[in-house]
Parts: structure tokens; C-alpha cells; sequence
């Protein structure tokens, strides 16, 4: 197979007219020739870290849609499901993602569960991570979310980075706002990359210290604006993430927005792609080709290097997508879950108080850190209740896993005006967690998803929506372009609810994420992420 083109080469920063000749799926030689072709090839796009699961699609179907956009490769960490099969949920996602012609890289989670504080379906312990450790399918030890393990020097987190370090595996850091000397002590521990950074100095601080720092635009948190004006010195050193995608958002783009993104502000577009296509193949050792004579046939077409509109792409020397048309193609497989707790009634979703003052979660949108603030409270009968004038909307995280009374908490800036939503995609535990304007309401959104074991939901008093989600509770056994248009209709339901987020349902299924500062709940109750401890909801 012969492939013409205005070759990219990124290494020595030049475009010449040329062609490809690939050989059973190796690129045999890459030479200058002359044609009419006006397309330019280049290496396919590497998601630098992302979590397969946030698509709400298995991996087979994740690779259907991102190969239309010209990626070609994840780095994956499988910890989403690890947190409600652990080791078990790994293996299904590599298995799934060896049926596909797409290259995904899958880590070893290191922090399952995230932390004590919450109650997940799963543990994988040090011992775990050593056999996960020798496995050539995992390709890294996974994001080390316990930074105060790593700097109060906890014996199982050390031991984790251990054997990853003994297997020659690189490991990804998760250390949101850590500076000065705990963030050299966090990179001292042997931890390579940060995808958490949400200010310029942040990043800069990082990448001084040696660390690589991943620019991350994913559906949730959206950091590209404060992280990319970092790219054209450091760009030997940054890479690009989505770490969330929904499904939503896949159809309509991948890694190719952010390099179009880039250019636009004036960057060089060989830095551009040096952290689209290259650093992650190097940093990582992966088995992605570069474009380069010996390599994998992994490679793209695009019409022009401004807007990176895919043409065709190229896994191994199969055309895998060509003019948005995917040859991807669906795979069986079996359904997995974990989902053990029974139906619940109105009064289970009460808090009585007397507090005059409550501590609130305050939502920034496209950020997964979140503000603690003090709300005057509104009690009806004795019960604190939602206030949707201030928008001050109660909040529940209720335990999956089995029976166990929900716990109670409040949150400002999602907007609902009526109903409520829900969702068991909940960031880390994969808790229910559910927000809503009334008792009543939290209830029937809360059913609907154990009802189905797992979805995402939007209810009214005279309406109701949901997104099955029967894999782990977490992801669709259904095709992507179907998964993608109906958690695209439930999007728009809860923005005529009143939501006034860009995602909510992904910033929804942050706010039980306990690591990412400063309070957010779990099914075990109201979490300070600064002290990180528990805290109350009424304020003495």
C-alpha cells in the first residue's frame, strides 16, 4: 500500500511532497516524490490520559468514534471500573479493547479506593499493583491521586510506585494546586506527569521541577486557556488529555480541536504536534508508529495543518476511518456489574436541624475544584430543604454496594429549578449521586437509576429520562452514536430543568470526587478536601 501525501515531519520540522509504503502493517519507507495530492499525513493523535469509562461507551466502541477524529491512541486508566470490579473491571477493558483495531495503553490504578473516606466495590492493594506490575498490557503505574501518602510517606503508596519503578513503568501524578517543597518531594518519589494543573504558575512550577505536565480540556474541566501559552517553550515536556470525555462531546471532537486550538493562537505546529503525536509515544514507550521507516503504520490524513479536518486513518495499515465514517465495528461482550442496595423512600432523603447556617459545595463550571461558603439555611417542618431562589439544592450521595442510610449535603450553581438529576457515575466510588429540588424528587431520580442498575437521569413531576448504564454501573452496552445522541437529549433536559452549566452531568459526578479540594461528599458524608477530613453540614 502506497500513501501520498505532504508528509509531516515533526522531528525535523519540515513538509515535502512525498508518499508512504506500508508493509504488513509497518511503514517500510518514507520518501519524497511528486504528485497532485494536497492532503498532509502525519502521525495520529495520542489522548495522553483519559478514562475510557467518562465516554459512558466500552472501549471498543470509545475506538468506533475517536478514530473519525484521527486519534489513534489512548493512555487509559481503567480506574473508574477498578473501583467497582478492580482487577476484574481492568481485565474486561483490555480484553474488550484487543477486539478493535485502535491502540489503547491501560495503567495499573493505584488508588482503589481513592481514599478511606467513601465506600467503593473493590480494593487493590500493593500486591495487586506488583502482579498488575508484570503484565505487558499494563503500560504504567496510573494516576498516584493519594499526594498525602506520597508525602507522609505511607508504606503501601511507596510500595505501589516501587514495583512500578522495578518494572521500568512510568508514573502519572494527580497533585492538584501541590507547590513548593511537597511538590518536590511528590516528583522526588519517582511520579512523572501532572494532568491537575489549573494555573499557569502551577504548571510552570511543575515543569521546572521536571515534571511533564498534561494540558487537559476535557467535558468537565477545561484548562487549556490558562495551561497553553506554557507550550512554546516547554513543548518537548506538555501533552494533551481529555481525562473526561461524555459522549456528547466525542462525536463532535478528540485531540484534533486542541491542536486546532493551538495553532490558532500562533503556536508552531510542528510544538503543536510534538505534544499531540509525539510526547506520549516517548514518554509512555508505546508501540505507536511516529511516521518513521520500521515504525507501525499508525498515521493520518488531514486537508490542511489550521483546522486538522480527518481525511482518513491509519492503525497498523488499516484504513479505520475515512471522511467521518468509522470501519470500526461493534464486538459482543458481557455485561458486568456490581449494583446491591435496595429502593429507597422520601423520608430517607431528610436532614432535621435547627442550624440557622450551613456549610454549601459551591460548583465552578468547567472546574473540578469546588469552594466551601456559608448559606443561610431554609428548614421546612424541621427538615433542611432545597432553596431554589438562592440556588442552594439538596444533595445526596447514597452507597451502591449495599444498604446504607444516604448521606446529606447542599451545593450552589447548578441552577435546577425543577425535578432533579442523577447519575452512578460518580467520580471515584461510582456512588448514586443525585441533586434536586425537593426530597420527593431526589427519591424518583435516585430509583430510576437503581431501578436500572446504573444510568444517568433526569426527573420532573411529569417526566423522566435516563441513559442505562449497565456495565459497572458506568458505561453503555450500547452503540456510541446511539449512547451519544440520547446522553445529548438528557444534557439538554436538565438545562430546561434550569441547569446552567455547561456538563452538568459531568460536573455532577465530580462533586463526590474527594481528592480535588475543597468540599465535596461522599457516601459516608460532608468531606473537607483542604484538611481532608470530615466535616458538618450545620454550622454551630
Amino acid at each position: 500500500m502506497i500513501v501520498q501525501g505532504n508528509i509531516v515531519d515533526i522531528q525535523h520540522k519540515r513538509i515535502y511532497k512525498g508518499e508512504v509504503y506500508v508493509e504488513n502493517g509497518k511503514i517500510v519507507s518514507v520518501k519524497e516524490t511528486n504528485h497532485n495530492q494536497e492532503n498532509f499525513i502525519l502521525p495520529g493523535f495520542v489522548d495522553a490520559h483519559i478514562h475510557i469509562e467518562s465516554s459512558m461507551l466500552v472501549p471498543s466502541e470509545f475506538a468506533k468514534i475517536a478514530v473519525i477524529h484521527g486519534t489513534v491512541s489512548t493512555v487509559s486508566d481503567p480506574h473508574e471500573i477498578a473501583n467497582v470490579l478492580g482487577v476484574k473491571g481492568v481485565d474486561f477493558m483490555i480484553e474488550n479493547g484487543k477486539k478493535v483495531p485502535f491502540k489503547f495503553n491501560f495503567g495499573a490504578p493505584s488508588c482503589v479506593p481513592a481514599t478511606s473516606f467513601e465506600s467503593a466495590g473493590a480494593i487493590i492493594d500493593a500486591d495487586d499493583i506488583n502482579l498488575m506490575m508484570e503484565n505487558p498490557d499494563i503500560k504504567y503505574l496510573a494516576e498516584m491521586m493519594n499526594y498525602p501518602g506520597v508525602l507522609f510517606d505511607d508504606e503501601e503508596v511507596l510500595a505501589k510506585i516501587k514495583h512500578a519503578k522495578n518494572n521500568n513503568k512510568p508514573v502519572d501524578g494527580h497533585a492538584p494546586g501541590l507547590r513548593g517543597d511537597d511538590v518536590t518531594k511528590y516528583i522526588a518519589a519517582g511520579i512523572s506527569t501532572d494532568h491537575e494543573c489549573f494555573t499557569y504558575d502551577e504548571a510552570l512550577e511543575k515543569l521546572q521541577k521536571g515534571m511533564k505536565v498534561l494540558i487537559r480540556e476535557g467535558s468537565a474541566a477545561k484548562n487549556f486557556e490558562a495551561l497553553i501559552a506554557l507550550l512554546p517553550q516547554h513543548f518537548e515536556n506538555m501533552m494533551f488529555c481529555s481525562d473526561d470525555k461524555h459522549p456528547d462531546d466525542l462525536l463532535v471532537g478528540h485531540i484534533n480541536q486542541l491542536c486546532e486550538r493551538a495553532v490558532a493562537k500562533g503556536i508552531d505546529v510542528y510544538k503543536v504536534l510534538q505534544a499531540a503525536c509525539v510526547n506520549p509515544v516517548k514518554h509512555y514507550n508505546l508501540e505507536v508508529g511516529l511516521l518513521q521507516k520500521g515504525d507501525a503504520a499508525d498515521f493520518i490524513l488531514v486537508d490542511n495543518l489550521k483546522e486538522f479536518n480527518v481525511l482518513e486513518t491509519y492503525i497498523n495499515g488499516e484504513l479505520v476511518a475515512k471522511n467521518g465514517e468509522s470501519f470500526v465495528k461493534s464486538v459482543p461482550f458481557e455485561v458486568l456489574n456490581n449494583f446491591d442496595t435496595d429502593i429507597k423512600k422520601v423520608e430517607d432523603f431528610r436532614f432535621i436541624s435547627t442550624a440557622e447556617k450551613i456549610r454549601v459545595i459551591e460548583a465552578l463550571d468547567g472546574e473540578l475544584v469546588t469552594n466551601q461558603i456559608a448559606v443561610d439555611s431554609l428548614i421546612i417542618d424541621g427538615n433542611l430543604v432545597s432553596n431554589t431562589v438562592t440556588d442552594v439544592l439538596k444533595m445526596t450521595v447514597v452507597n451502591r454496594y449495599k444498604n446504607a442510610e444516604p448521606s446529606i449535603a447542599f451545593i450552589k450553581n447548578f441552577g435546577i429549578k425543577e425535578g432533579a438529576i442523577a447519575s452512578s457515575v460518580g467520580h471515584d466510588s461510582h456512588n448514586i449521586i443525585a441533586i434536586g429540588v425537593s426530597d420527593e424528587m431526589i427519591c424518583k431520580a435516585v430509583n430510576l437509576i437503581i431501578e436500572n442498575r446504573g444510568g444517568v437521569c433526569a426527573v420532573t413531576s411529569s417526566e423522566e429520562k435516563i441513559v442505562s448504564l449497565p456495565v459497572a454501573g458506568i458505561m453503555s452496552d450500547k452503540p456510541a452514536e446511539e449512547i451519544g445522541k440520547a446522553y445529548a437529549a438528557l444534557d439538554a433536559m436538565a438545562k430546561q430543568m434550569g441547569s446552567t452549566l455547561r456538563a452538568p452531568y459531568m460536573s455532577l459526578s465530580f462533586m463526590a470526587l474527594l481528592v480535588i479540594p475543597s468540599l465535596k461528599l461522599s457516601d459516608k458524608g460532608l468531606f473537607d478536601g483542604t484538611s481532608f477530613k470530615f466535616t458538618s453540614l450545620e454550622i454551630e
